[in-house]
């Protein structure tokens, strides 16, 4: 059975949420990557720093705290365990960013597939060999 439970509060985090900040992909071409991005899904590159890297702004909307999942190791690209952390992106049209993908050199790792109360999901292969998942929520 599945339900929320109060969250214990630990004296050394009371004051912070300790929720996910940052997000970095990670690429051997950031030029062809940057473009895999910005043709997808929108989002918009600022040079900052060092060369090639880049302040990514996904939208102009605040959202609430990051939802995340802990679960067993997998292979979503066969014969490769998934490594590090898991990024799903929200996307309104899961049909058309899978055309998107596909067409700016990214390609799908899995079919989409349908999770009840919750959206439906597909993984995807970017340009730089990253995988990721997108999902199109279910709207009550």
């Amino acid at each position: 059975m599945y339900r929320k439970r109060r969250h214990a509060v630990l004296p050394y985090i009371a004051d912070m949420p300790n929720n996910i900040g940052r997000f970095a992909i990670n690429a051997d071409d950031v030029p062809r990557a940057r473009d895999f991005y910005q043709k997808v899904f929108g989002w918009t590159f600022e040079p900052w720093g060092p060369p090639n890297f880049y302040l990514i702004e996904t939208g102009e909307e605040r959202v609430r705290a990051v939802g995340g999942l802990l679960q067993e190791r997998r292979e979503l690209v066969p014969g490769n365990k998934m490594i590090g952390y898991e990024c799903t992106i929200d996307v309104a049209n899961l049909d058309e960013i899978i055309r998107a993908i596909e067409s700016n050199g990214g390609k799908l790792v899995t079919s989409k597939f349908h999770i009840p109360t919750v959206g439906t999901v597909a993984y995807f292969q970017d340009t730089e060999g990253n995988v990721a998942g997108i999902i199109q929520q279910e709207r009550a």
